[in-house]
């Protein structure tokens, strides 16, 4: 097809076919599959305030106060299955301790 929508109402060259007018599509739902909503993240932040780190987090804290992050890096593979997931929880452990020292001084 040509990279233009409209169509010459002709039977023959590029734009050829029946004028027709372009329709502007609403996304679909499953466009939005896998996004954070505010409420989520909200409690999430709420039960993870109330219920603390689970022990294989408080391991992987302890780790990386003994600067040992690549360990932290594969226990949090090995608890989590992916290195990408693993990456991103020991940055969220590595925030959790400078809030913990911002708290404490």
């Amino acid at each position: 097809m040509a990279a233009t929508k409209e169509r010459s109402g002709l039977a023959v060259g590029t734009n050829k076919g029946h004028k027709t007018e372009v329709r502007t599509v609403k996304p679909r739902v499953s466009r939005t599959k896998g996004h954070l909503s505010k409420r989520t993240a909200f409690v999430r932040e709420i039960v993870k305030e109330v219920s603390g780190l689970a022990p294989y987090e408080r391991r992987v804290v302890e780790l990386l106060r003994n600067s040992k992050d690549k360990r932290a890096r594969k226990l949090a593979k090995k608890r989590l299955g992916t290195f990408g997931r693993a990456k991103a929880k020991v940055d969220e452990l590595q925030r959790v301790i400078a809030e913990s020292r911002r708290a404490g001084h």
